[in-house]
């Protein structure tokens, strides 16, 4: 066997992972296990090794909870509906507990003969409890409610760390003697070593069946946020005034974020998918100081193609509009515009202005299709004022787009020398766009006679119901409330 990572046996002590022999030189024996070819300690103790065989004497006994033992644990972690708790001992049995079975779960169903709702409400974080073993495998399930004699025996008050004592206030069964702090436990009968003077002991205060009354019900309703902890004033703290975290933009008080002032606040869109927060703040630094930058996001993270800018100046505001509105940022043109002003989504009476010249459709693009391709196409027939592709708020490809020529005689024209185009494979369609009306915009064709509109695709129609909607936002599906 290799020196190297070759355990010592002349030591008096291993502990579990420590490579003590390999295979073929050695047999397995109490203490040990094979693992790539290397025989590893599973406990602390020493090394024997007799007749071939290699073995670990523990230098405590190794204990194994078994269904109906009873273990003293300690609460180390608490989700909605389920928790975790180390066990320290079995009680009745002295020894050492092997890692697969050091740690207990529970669910609040198990806590108590009563409906919480959470269970962060009848136990919290490094309270003592006993607990009643339901199951071993695959891991240990505990559980509180079966027996009076389990649930918690020691709880300290999570605002200033004082031991709560027994104090029956209603729904409240805990009392802290430093801050006042009111709470509920899951109570054994001899919480507190014992001394509960009760004739049925302090479980009996756990108002077991009982409804829960209105104070705790209110407490409940207003979900995590009544449930928060805060380290009590004078106990923990030196009397300076005490300050919460507040997420960027935020205002103090009851109105939620902090009304701008007019004119300071900016809308950006059209910008890619990669930018974030942190590039946004870092192309409009440049143009003054900013009290707010965000760009949306939707459920998933993914950026929504938009976010706003807030300065501290209208002068700074407009300075930045000004410079950066029409800005590139990898290829894609970005918006930016007062947020508040009157014509925000750059809408009239009539509708969203659309470029100046003939208005035609290209659809049945090739989503790789790009501005300048439909730009050199349409130009090579008449000029162009502009070529403007659909995209997602992602900045994805629709598959369709509008080129805007300057020869409104020219397009029936266009029309005939582009229709039916194969581009990337894909044969495209060319028309002359519709007015909102339904008939010819200033000489346009109107729907051709036949089943389908002017013997248009349901994409194609749907791309351009879309195009005359203006980019009007769609209803957004209600989130279910969260509890």
């Amino acid at each position: 066997m290799s020196a190297k990572g070759m355990i010592d046996m002349t030591a008096s002590l291993v502990t579990p992972g420590s490579i003590i022999g390999q295979e073929g030189q050695h047999t397995t024996g109490e203490g040990t296990t094979l693992h790539e070819g290397n025989i590893i300690a599973t406990v602390i103790g020493s090394v024997h090794v007799e007749d071939g065989m290699i073995s670990v004497g523990a230098s405590k006994t190794i204990v194994t909870p078994n269904i109906g033992d009873t273990v003293l644990c300690e609460v180390t972690k608490l989700n909605e509906k389920n928790g975790e708790a180390m066990i320290h001992v079995i009680e009745g049995q002295q020894g050492s507990i092997q890692p697969q079975h050091l740690y207990g779960q529970f669910y609040v169903t198990g806590l108590v003969d009563r409906f919480m709702h959470q269970t962060s409400d009848a136990l919290r974080r490094r309270d003592i409890c006993r607990a009643l073993v339901k199951e071993v495998t695959p891991v240990v399930r505990l559980d509180f409610r079966e027996r009076n004699d389990c649930g918690v025996l020691h709880a300290i008050c999570p605002p200033c760390g004082d031991t709560l004592t027994l104090h029956q206030d209603g729904d409240w069964n805990m009392l802290c003697p430093t801050c006042g702090s009111k709470s509920y436990r899951a109570l054994a009968d001899n919480y507190g070593a014992g001394w509960a003077e009760l004739e049925q002991g302090a479980s009996a205060m756990n108002n077991s069946g009982k409804r829960w009354g209105a104070e705790a019900e209110a407490m409940f309703a207003r979900g995590p946020a009544g449930r928060a902890t805060f380290i009590a004033a004078d106990v923990r703290e030196d009397g300076r005034e005490r300050t919460y975290f507040r997420f960027e933009g935020m205002g103090g008080g009851r109105g939620g974020r902090q009304k701008a002032a007019p004119g300071t606040r900016l809308f950006v869109g059209g910008l890619p998918r990669e930018v974030g927060t942190e590039e946004l703040r870092e192309l409009f630094a440049k143009h003054g100081e900013m009290t707010d930058c965000i760009v949306l996001v939707d459920d998933a993270g993914a950026n929504r193609g938009f976010g706003f800018v807030t300065y501290g100046s209208k002068a700074m505001a407009d300075a930045a509009a000004a410079a950066l509105d029409g800005h590139r940022i990898n290829g894609r043109r970005i918006g930016v515009r007062d947020a508040d002003s009157d014509d925000k989504k750059n809408k009239k009476k009539g509708g969203r202005r659309d470029p100046e010249g003939l208005k035609l459709y290209i659809g049945n693009l090739p989503f790789t299709a790009t501005q300048e391709q439909l730009t050199t196409m349409v130009a090579a027939h008449a000029t162009v004022n502009e070529v403007v592709m659909a995209t997602d708020p992602a900045g994805k490809s629709k598959g369709f787009g509008f080129a805007f020529i300057k020869d409104m005689d020219k397009g029936e024209a266009v029309v005939k020398a582009l229709n039916g185009m194969e581009l990337e494979g894909r044969k495209i369609k060319v028309d002359i766009a519709k007015a909102k009306s339904g008939k010819g915009a200033k000489g346009d064709r109107g729907p051709k006679s036949g089943g389908k509109e002017g013997g248009k695709s349901s994409r194609e129609l749907q791309a351009i119901r879309e195009e005359e909607e203006g980019g009007k936002k769609r209803k957004r599906r209600p989130r279910p409330k969260k509890d």
